[in-house]
């Protein structure tokens, strides 16, 4: 009996020094771990000040391509060829101060970043844009023509001045009864994403294909609940707006479904506009490119469109770009972080690219 005690007793000391062991492994491991994660934090604080310069470093980069395009050769053509662009560069460019340029993987100290560079006259101003296009915008993402005639004049009511709302139109008085209230913009759209406080556009309308990846962020003000059912659409407006730029869609760098948006210009004139500046080749930012030297040089490139629709189009499109959106995707290390920005260029020189927008992502 004293010794079935003892064996007890002995089997029962045997599994509290087991279980001490476990637990103090548990522990030393989980303190291993919060050091380490301490230690990677405090090196990726030391990083960062060395991150944002890498980032403006890229952007400084980014001016100096701007600033050189289509210099030395009078050149006024923006096109997806050019090394701004992450094509192989015109002849003008392989020649001049951009020759051997590259954007991507630059050894810059301890790091190395990567800069992209996309135009931003590629898409329409939203506050350039009149009730014509805003109409013609809607048709291309495919909202019907009652939703398109609201959306169309609250776009317009939230952007202009004063308070008297528009036939299908709405001001203060409206957005001041959802929950949470709030007043009109009355002024010019600085962030794009204010189109989802607007009437009748909801995350579906403004991120189109995108949506799904974005509803469930999203609290729609005038449903008060995220919104993650709704009509597909293969288009959204934030595919064909920006906030940021001169007013004139570029003809050699708009997507088709910008383009679409042009009077007179249908999917098949879209097709065959990005289908002549592609170049013998077919695809677009290779050295065939046949870049658009005018809107009037339409009528003799692209099928279907007469001269006089082509001539039209110059008050709406050119081939020119002035506005960027500048990524720099800069790593220290295993460290790696995005900055974005963007940049106008004003004329030729280098100083007269500005920075208008820096930022962490």
């Amino acid at each position: 009996m004293t010794t079935a005690r003892s064996s007890a007793a002995r089997g029962f000391a045997l599994v509290i020094v087991m279980l001490v062991i476990v637990v103090l492994g548990l522990l030393a491991g989980a303190f291993a771990l919060s050091m380490k994660v301490e230690s990677r934090l405090a090196a990726n604080a030391n990083n960062d000040a060395e991150m944002e310069w890498l980032g403006r470093s890229g952007v400084e980069l980014a001016r100096f391509v701007v600033a050189n395009t289509g210099t030395g050769g009078g050149q006024n053509v923006w096109s997806l060829n050019q090394i701004w662009a992450g094509g192989p560069g015109t002849a003008n460019e392989t020649n001049g101060p951009l020759a051997g340029i590259s954007l991507k993987n630059y050894q810059l100290g301890s790091g190395r970043f990567s800069v992209t560079i996309r135009d931003l006259e590629r898409k329409w101003n939203i506050n350039a844009a009149d009730e014509p296009v805003l109409r013609r915008a809607l048709t291309v993402v495919g909202v019907g023509a009652a939703d398109a005639s609201t959306i169309v004049d609250s776009i317009l009511d939230w952007e202009d001045a004063n308070d008297d709302p528009r036939m299908s139109g709405a001001e203060s008085d409206f957005y001041l009864t959802k929950n949470p209230p709030y007043f009109a913009k009355n002024g010019w759209v600085d962030d794009l994403a204010e189109l989802l406080l607007v009437n009748g556009v909801t995350p579906e309308i403004y991120w189109g294909a995108n949506a799904a990846a974005h509803a469930e962020l999203v609290v729609h003000p005038t449903g008060g609940a995220a919104r993650n059912a709704g009509a597909a659409y293969p288009v959204g407006l934030a595919d064909l707006f920006t906030p940021i730029s001169v007013g004139r869609i570029n003809l050699n760098t708009a997507p088709a479904s910008v383009l679409q948006v042009l009077p007179g210009v249908d999917e098949n004139i879209a097709a065959n506009i990005i289908r002549a500046r592609a170049g013998p080749d077919g695809v677009e930012g290779t050295e065939d490119d046949t870049p658009i030297q005018s809107p009037a040089a339409l009528a003799t490139m692209v099928p279907g469109l007469g001269p006089q629709a082509a001539a039209s189009l110059g008050s709406l499109a050119g081939v020119q770009s002035l506005t960027f959106e500048v990524t720099v995707d800069a790593q220290i290390g295993n460290y790696q972080k995005r900055f974005v920005a963007i940049i106008q260029r004003s004329g030729a020189g280098p100083g007269d690219v500005r920075t208008l927008e820096f930022s962490p992502q």
